[in-house]
């Protein structure tokens, strides 16, 4: 007698391929950045603890070496006042401007001068909003006035780097070039809030405000000029 024929025995099922991660663009670097920037607001507006004592510990540290290294502090002073100074970074913003305006690029340098400006409502208005103190010190190196988040300085050499170095991919900077541009560019961004901190008039959470929003208002800049929403005026 002949058995009956065994089925075979069904194949495993194969694995749903995964969905491929979805292209960096410049609007999904924006609102990380924001996040992040909305996040570090709510803890400096919030006082907290762990925060404040990590930005107590950088500045001690870094005001000893202030006072105990003067040539290095008039360095900075010098860094600080004239090479990053917020009024350098928007005459930089300004000659920029000309180019694009001469150039015949007229809205691409209405749209830069135009992030320049909010950049620097966005800072004061936030400043005016926290109203943090700066650092106080029985023998300050140096001084500043107005509140303390977020630094003004970080900021707006963020802001100003970040448009210059779009504006030259967009114009086909590459190459020896390019990176010369980009390793000037992160030194000053970087620098600028490293010579506030440094200088006793900033705590360390203030320069990372600084670089945060700016680096988020440079990506929604970026963005939006991109987008369809001004094709028509392009």
């Amino acid at each position: 007698m002949q058995s009956p024929a065994v089925p075979p025995a069904p194949r495993p099922a194969s694995p749903a391929p995964s969905t491929p991660p979805g292209p960096v663009t410049p609007a999904r670097v924006g609102a990380v950045l924001g996040v992040a920037s909305l996040i570090l607001l709510a803890l400096v507006a919030a006082k907290w603890g762990p925060l404040l004592s990590l930005d107590r510990t950088i500045s001690v540290d870094l005001h000893r070496w202030a006072v105990a290294e003067p040539g290095l502090t008039h360095a900075n002073r010098i860094l600080t006042d004239w090479v990053w100074d917020p009024w350098t970074m928007r005459l930089l913003t300004a000659v920029a401007f000309f180019v694009l305006w001469f150039r015949n690029e007229r809205p691409l340098a209405c749209w830069v001068a135009l992030t320049s400006l909010v950049g620097a409502l966005v800072s004061q208005g936030v400043k005016a909003a926290v109203g943090r103190e700066r650092p106080s010190w029985p023998d300050p190196v140096d001084s500043a006035h107005f509140a303390a988040f977020p630094s003004g300085h970080a900021m707006t050499a963020t802001v100003t780097v970040g448009m210059l170095l779009w504006l030259l991919r967009r114009h086909g900077v590459s190459g020896p070039l390019w990176r010369l541009a980009l390793v000037v560019g992160v030194v000053s961004a970087l620098g600028a809030g490293f010579t506030r901190v440094w200088l006793g008039v900033h705590w360390s959470s203030d320069v990372v405000a600084g670089w945060l929003f700016g680096a988020c208002l440079v990506a929604l800049s970026v963005a939006t000029y991109g987008g369809r929403a001004l094709s028509r005026w392009r």
